[in-house]
């Protein structure tokens, strides 16, 4: 008789979660400038006035979600817990399990540790140190945030060794750049060496060429010999001067390529950057690029993605671009183009590149 009722307990809990599979649909299929909005509201209503034990399947529901459909259902998640906690109710081992599941989507991921350590503080501290190596950037913020805490308690006690350990370790599982300037900082206070162009995967050598014509803004879409074909001994007209290839390494340690330094302050010009990197397999990847100004990123001749605008600021990992890198030589090239302004604010004709995976970890080229 207990067995019989059990099993009619978990078959209520798994039809009450796939009730649920319309409204997440209907939240699922909200667009833009409230496309689908009305219906949204509605389903909405239906999914917060679901039983606690619906929870991963509204979190799976995350699962490919566009912004606006993960907001919606992020809210319903919300409401369906604050009840569920108030009522000591939260499914924590299906929370658990939703969360082992690397397949389930970062966003919904977080969300679900965020209702496991709301719950049981004691279980997440615990579930911490698994997530140091995790695909999701934001959920090793935790166990990274830890380490620092337990190199900066193993300083108090003037355990420098231990420190290193700690914040070394913290450093091999940071993807954040916040956390690895402290980390990077900790680390060299205590005589350690650091490879940041390493630790994120900076291209650092090129071969450069300019300066062709940016006049009118038109150097954008025209297309220069590098374009064309990648001769290293060639050299063409430019603006102001013969455009020769130049062989360029980079010094900062945050990848900064910098046409000024080889080229000088021009304005109104172009540039363009060829590097190879060797890959040890076929794999997919990312190359995500910070650049100030107008840009074009080609892998193997394929344009991979083109920005036309202008100093509206840099920063790291600005532009993700998923690509396919095959084994053996890759080519890279990458045009950047300088507008005519000339206050000083917008004097930078750089850009910043690297090679890593979805999670931000550096794929080393072969040697």
């Amino acid at each position: 008789m207990k067995l019989s009722l059990l099993c009619l307990l978990a078959l209520a809990a798994v039809s009450a979660a796939a009730d649920l599979s319309q409204p997440i649909e209907v939240l699922c299929a909200v667009q833009k400038e409230g496309q689908g909005n009305e219906a949204a509201a509605k389903a909405w209503q239906e999914i917060v006035k679901a039983d606690a034990a619906t929870l991963p399947e509204v979190l799976k529901g995350m699962n490919g979600a566009n912004p606006l459909a993960e907001n919606w259902l992020r809210a319903a998640v919300g409401v369906i817990a604050d009840e569920a906690l108030k009522a000591k109710k939260l499914p924590v081992d299906a929370l658990v399990t939703f969360l082992k599941n690397t397949q389930n989507s970062p966003g919904a991921r977080v969300v679900a540790f965020d209702l496991i350590h709301r719950a049981d503080e004691k279980l997440a501290e615990e579930l911490t140190p698994t997530l140091l190596e995790d695909p999701s950037a934001d959920l090793r913020r935790h166990p990274v945030a830890k380490l620092i805490e337990a190199g900066d308690a193993a300083l108090e006690k003037k355990d420098n060794a231990a420190a290193i350990v700690a914040y070394g370790k913290g450093l091999g599982g940071a993807r954040d750049e916040d956390q690895i300037k402290v980390l990077a900082k900790k680390l060299r206070g205590l005589n350690q060496k650091v490879d940041l162009p390493k630790h994120f995967g900076f291209l650092m050598s090129w071969k450069m060429i300019a300066p062709f014509s940016n006049a009118d803004r038109k150097g954008f879409d025209t297309v220069y010999p590098p374009e064309k074909e990648l001769k290293f001994d060639a050299s063409y007209e430019g603006k102001t001067k013969e455009a020769k290839w130049v062989d360029f390494t980079s010094t900062d340690e945050y990848g900064k390529i910098d046409f000024n330094k080889p080229f000088g302050m021009e304005k109104s010009v172009v540039g363009y950057a060829a590097t190879d990197f060797f890959s040890t397999e076929d794999r997919p990847a990312e190359i995500r690029i910070g650049c100030k100004d107008g840009w074009k990123v080609w892998l193997n001749g394929e344009l991979l993605f083109a920005r036309d605008e202008y100093h509206r600021g840099a920063k790291l990992d600005q532009y993700k671009l998923p690509c396919q890198l095959k084994k053996g030589k890759n080519t890279i090239l990458v045009k950047c183009c300088q507008n005519e302004q000339t206050e000083q604010w917008t004097v930078e004709w750089e850009f910043q590149l690297r090679v890593c995976d979805a999670t931000g970890t550096a794929i080393l080229a072969k040697n």
